[in-house]
């Protein structure tokens, strides 16, 4: 199959990575990738939400399948652009991906469905959860304990937006759930936590995302059931208003004392997520997301492995509030030689020097017999990296790293 994935960051080139491993991938091209999945197969410098030029590209290339990595392009229609041209593509339409382009919406399936969920609010007073209505990469969740942190988070949403919501602020531990469907039926993947915050101990503004660990142990839980009372039920309210969902739906979930709760819908893989689970998923990925793209999963199967992964991200000096341009990365080479992945996600190419092109600039993940072997290994490898401002948290997966066997 050839195989052309749409985007740009750590996300696009762990699910190149992973998809170029497939018996089944004969080519594999970027529109319009980075440094690092120049290295698996060519990119293209068409951007991630022009849906003609993709469409030309795909036609051009005798594309088989289009994975599409980022929320915007699909919440903007591009994969309706791409299947109105003949085009098979992994990734929902703009009437299903507003599960994530509109918190109002989301609440309406989730309450439709009958799956728990934070109760909305009609009046704003802490302790609450503050969330702009629409996309706004990761950043648009304030979490509310003081009448400050509430009167700011107003102000922040409404900067971002003309709506938000207000809802209950739940406790628990937060899980993050994906599942490929096809419009009808969802195949679960391992589990994973992401960390949010800027800064270690969960402090400061949240961020796209500073790392992450999977597998994640469910307790008494199954993954089967968990996926069957939180996506199923969400598959089939959105295919009964004329949305069926072809794609990767993500949960995110809190699991509280009364059972999990849902926090938010995504409409695509989660980064950095994603640079965690892959290293731990066996079996052919692409051919999976290619019979959920023909709308019948069938017998796809995906299992995970029994070892641990750790993923660390390495950020620019002010991010979130500000990314970085131009600095040289060095390291790369020596990281990967203790056995990390490093997967790129705000870099550059500046003649044949690496630099630094935005505010995540490298995914590093290891994998481990157990979550302490994983993580001990990511952050070797993180520094072994360096470029003018580098800053990571210390703290991703320290309290989960009890040493125990994962799988």
């Amino acid at each position: 199959m050839k195989v052309l994935v749409v985007g740009s960051g750590g996300r696009e080139h762990a699910l190149a990575w992973k998809l170029a491993q497939s018996p089944r991938s004969t080519e594999l091209h970027a529109a319009p990738g980075n440094p690092g999945i120049a290295g698996l197969g060519p990119c293209h410098p068409v951007h991630a939400e022009d849906a003609e030029g993709l469409l030309a590209l795909a036609r051009a290339l005798a594309i088989d399948l289009v994975v599409i990595g980022p929320e915007v392009p699909l919440v903007l229609g591009v994969a309706d652009a791409l299947r109105l041209g003949g085009v098979a593509v992994f990734g929902p339409s703009a009437a299903a991906a507003r599960i994530e382009g509109s918190k109002r919406f989301a609440k309406e399936v989730l309450q439709a469905a009958g799956v728990p969920t934070a109760e909305g609010l009609a009046v704003a007073r802490p302790p609450c959860v503050v969330k702009a209505d629409g996309l706004a990469a990761g950043k648009g969740v304030f979490v509310c304990r003081t009448q400050n942190e509430l009167d700011a988070a107003l102000r922040s949403a409404s900067g971002l937006g003309d709506d938000f919501v207000v809802e209950e602020l739940l406790e628990g531990d937060e899980l993050s759930v994906f599942a490929i469907c096809d419009g009808v039926t969802a195949l679960g993947l391992p589990p994973a936590r992401d960390f949010k915050r800027a800064f270690d101990g969960d402090s400061g503004p949240n961020t796209g995302g500073m790392g992450a660990f999977s597998p994640v142990p469910l307790g008494r839980l199954e993954l089967a059931e968990l996926v069957g009372s939180v996506h199923e039920p969400v598959l089939r309210e959105l295919a009964r208003r004329d949305a069926p969902f072809i794609g990767l739906l993500y949960a995110g979930l809190m699991l509280t004392e009364a059972g999990p709760r849902v926090l938010e819908f995504n409409c695509r893989f989660g980064d950095p997520e994603t640079q965690a689970i892959l290293p731990g998923v066996e079996g052919d990925l692409l051919g999976a997301l290619a019979a959920a793209a023909a709308g019948d999963l069938g017998h796809a199967t995906i299992a995970a492995s029994d070892e641990a992964a750790v993923t660390v991200v390495l950020a620019a000096r002010d991010y979130p509030a500000a990314g970085d341009i131009g600095s040289p990365i060095a390291g790369i080479a020596e990281a990967e030689a203790d056995g990390a992945v490093v997967f790129h996600a705000g870099t550059a190419l500046r003649g044949n020097r690496l630099v630094t092109n935005g505010g995540r600039i490298l995914n590093v993940s290891a994998t481990g017999s157990t979550l302490g072997e994983a993580r001990v290994r990511a952050y070797a490898a993180a520094e072994r990296i360096d470029f003018d401002g580098i800053r990571f948290r210390t703290d991703v997966a320290l309290e989960a790293a009890n040493g125990a066997p994962v799988g």
